[in-house]
């Protein structure tokens, strides 16, 4: 399948994600079969001229390339597997694209089995939620063979504007639900520093105003620090372990002066003392981050740049 040329694409699964997904591949000229639980959700659809099949196997037995995007893994797996499921429609040499935020190792059991019948397989879940499904404007995390990746690229191009190849099958998934991980981890976290900044005295706005213009709103960790740091082994002081010990130090004191529990920062708290106590105090603080590669058994690191 080459740039522009147009195929005949299932989509199953027509939710706040899928059905603006579906609309996407529509305005890229591509002929449109869809299938949901709920007929009703593919009304906008159909009357942009795609059509309608009646199970997920009907959908896979007329098309070349057949795309899910449901709740989780139990849908997925009876889609793709069950009764009139795709497995009982789907002819060899077409391609499953998978979109669900899923489970790897479900990712890679409906691989293996769609493998022996000549299937190929991607898992491709995406970032940027209904908003972003609506404007393209979607981050596509994907997993499978080189090879596959690029016979599916001109569909996945048309659903968002990045589209990343992320490694092997299943691979697609673990980023996914690794990153939605740290969002919600994130999130709560700051519920806590806020709740305590409220409680001391700080206008809700004025919070967020300054964590939004922060180094925390700019992402100064993540885009600038770690990858100079842990991200490296490089861990040369930019900013010492000791006052970054003292820091979350305070904020817990004044959690406690105002009761309120800061499970996170406690946390978070334990990991440094245990970092200090190795004799790391005058190291960059990002280094206590080595007590869970420890753990894990396994170092992240970054290539080292060309020099």
């Amino acid at each position: 399948m080459g740039d522009g040329d147009a195929v005949r694409v299932g989509f199953i699964g027509l939710g706040s994600i899928g059905r603006p997904m579906a609309g996407q591949l529509l305005r890229a000229g591509h002929e449109l079969v869809v299938h949901d639980l709920r007929p009703d959700a593919a009304t906008a659809l159909l009357a942009a001229g795609a059509a309608w099949g009646d199970s997920p196997a009907a959908v896979a037995a007329r098309c070349e390339i057949v795309s899910t995007c449901l709740p989780g893994p139990k849908e997925m797996e009876e889609v793709a597997l069950g009764p009139k499921g795709i497995l009982d429609g789907i002819q060899p040499g077409a391609l499953y694209i998978d979109h669900t935020t899923n489970s790897p190792s479900l990712v890679r059991r409906v691989q293996t089995v769609l493998e022996a019948r000549g299937v190929d397989m991607l898992d491709a879940p995406v970032s940027g939620g209904a908003e972003g499904a609506q404007t393209r404007d979607l981050l596509v995390m994907v997993g499978g063979a080189p090879t596959v990746f690029e016979r599916a690229r001109p569909i996945l191009d048309a659903l968002g504007k990045r589209i990343r190849h992320v490694g092997p099958i299943g691979c697609g998934s673990v980023c996914k639900i690794l990153h939605n991980c740290a969002s919600f981890t994130l999130d709560l976290i700051m519920a806590e520093c806020w709740t305590v900044g409220v409680k001391a005295g700080v206008a809700p706005q004025t919070l967020v105003d300054v964590f939004t213009n922060a180094a925390l709103g700019s992402m100064m960790s993540l885009k600038v620090r770690l990858p100079a740091t842990y991200l490296r082994g490089d861990f040369d002081p930019r900013f010492a372990l000791k006052l970054a010990r003292k820091d979350l130090g305070l904020a817990l004191e004044l959690a406690h002066a105002y009761d309120t529990p800061m499970r996170l920062g406690a946390l978070c708290e334990q990991e440094m003392v245990e970092a200090m106590a190795r004799g790391w105090a005058e190291r960059d603080a990002s280094i206590f981050l080595t007590l869970q590669e420890e753990r894990a058994r396994v170092q992240v690191r970054l290539p080292t740049p060309p020099a």
